[in-house]
């Protein structure tokens, strides 16, 4: 709810960042409690986000309360019977590693910083995150259709609009998104390097050796090539069917993934889950393959200039991106502030209706792709109102409604749950 983000993002970290002194208990909540350590903790936090003083009157208590509201959640999860499976738990826990890694740099850097392997670090994770997610399906199920009427908008907005005051400048955007293939010849070349990899581990070379020195996946790779505890559902299909058929100690032959050819060990299996160790080399698409991709957008975007067919057309036939394209290539409505540095340079010299040339776009660790980027429309900043803004001002009276019933909800637990306050 109001500052839910703020403990999801790091309710995990407060276990790692928990110092090994004598501690106070702030709060009791059902079977669970609140430690100082961990409210100083999130006071911290939220002082850095709200860049204000973590000693401001009242922030203590407020992030407290919050705590203690999480925890009441969290006890109505278990008298409601609400579960969460380990792969929605692992999908998590992953994410989270990957945020981390993104804030920091490398896998190494986390390790560093929090003084653990990241191994220790996932165990570490599991049972905040499984809270977590049990929390989020059960505020889901109560809140998640939660919507105010049209009259509740006007109301809202009549009440607020001084507060609400100007709209920045906003633009409407779709693009066209191609993904570089490499050439068979290409994919050749590294394939037959995952072989003679595998031909060597085959003769005796030491499968964590060999994936120290040659594997391409940074997040596993100075482990030998170890990644852990895992269930269905984490990896790529083709890497996962492959997986699940080894025996303990047996190894693949090379397997194809969209990242590239991986090389599986078996290290051991329990119930639904396997605990394996990998080798990538990963394809390198080459220059011909960014040179095709490129060449493919500027055609389309001369098709629509010459209006052959619209750009709706050819996003719904040819762009790879499979979320906006069934839309015609739809990616919204954004401030200029919500863009990234990348998107905000193009959009910035377009005029509506004109469409951008080929631009690289980077997503996720070495992924790359290349898009046009169609602006449908500019809309100049302006005074908030309803006939121009309803759908962002329903936004905002839709999340006005919903922490009001959860705020009454939680007030309700409060009244069967045992709490105290011990500060």
């Amino acid at each position: 709810m109001k500052f839910k983000i703020i403990l999801i993002l790091f309710i995990a970290a407060i276990n790692i960042y928990s110092q090994e002194v004598v501690d106070k208990i702030a709060a009791i909540v059902d079977n669970e409690i609140i430690l100082k350590s961990e409210v100083d903790y999130q006071v911290k936090v939220l002082a850095a986000q709200k860049k204000i003083d973590p000693s401001t009157p009242g922030l203590e208590k407020q992030v407290l309360n919050t705590m203690i509201d999480d925890k009441l959640a969290y006890a109505q999860t278990l008298l409601d019977s609400i579960t969460v499976s380990d792969d929605e738990v692992n999908a998590r826990v992953n994410y989270q590693l990957q945020y981390f890694e993104q804030q920091y740099g490398s896998k190494e850097k986390v390790e560093q910083i929090y003084g653990m392997s990241e191994e220790k670090i996932k165990r570490e994770l599991e049972g905040p995150v499984r809270k977590q997610l049990m929390v989020q399906k059960l505020e889901e199920k109560k809140f998640g259709n939660v919507e105010a009427t049209s009259l509740e908008v006007q109301k809202f907005f009549n009440t607020y609009k001084d507060s609400i005051g100007i709209i920045p400048e906003k633009v409407k955007i779709a693009h066209i998104f191609k993904i570089p293939i490499a050439t068979e010849q290409m994919k050749e070349v590294y394939r037959k390097k995952a072989e003679a990899i595998l031909d060597s581990i085959k003769h005796g070379s030491d499968f964590a050796e060999m994936a120290k020195k040659y594997s391409e996946d940074p997040g596993s790779a100075s482990d030998g090539g170890d990644l852990g505890w895992v269930g269905k559902g984490v990896f790529y299909p083709q890497f996962e069917a492959a997986a699940f058929e080894l025996k303990p100690g047996q190894i693949s032959d090379v397997v194809e993934s969209p990242v590239g050819f991986h090389i599986i060990q078996m290290i051991a299996k329990r119930g639904d889950k396997i605990h394996v160790r990998h080798i990538l080399i990963k394809i390198k698409k080459g220059d011909q393959a960014d040179l095709s991709a490129i060449e493919f957008l500027s055609s389309i975007r001369d098709s629509i200039v010459k209006g052959d067919s619209t750009f709706s057309y050819y996003a719904k036939k040819y762009s790879d991106d499979k979320e906006s394209a069934p839309f015609g290539g739809d990616l919204g409505t954004f401030y200029l502030n919500q863009l990234d540095p990348s998107m905000l340079d193009i959009v910035s010299k377009l005029k509506p209706g004109e469409i951008s040339f080929p631009k690289r776009v980077d997503y996720g660790k070495g992924n790359y792709g290349y898009h046009i980027v169609l602006l449908e429309k500019k809309i100049p900043q302006h005074v908030a109102s309803l006939a121009t803004d309803y759908n962002d001002i329903q936004k905002l009276a839709d999340q006005e409604k919903k922490q009001k019933e959860y705020d009454n909800w939680v007030n309700e637990l409060k009244d069967k749950i045992y709490w105290k306050i011990l500060l």
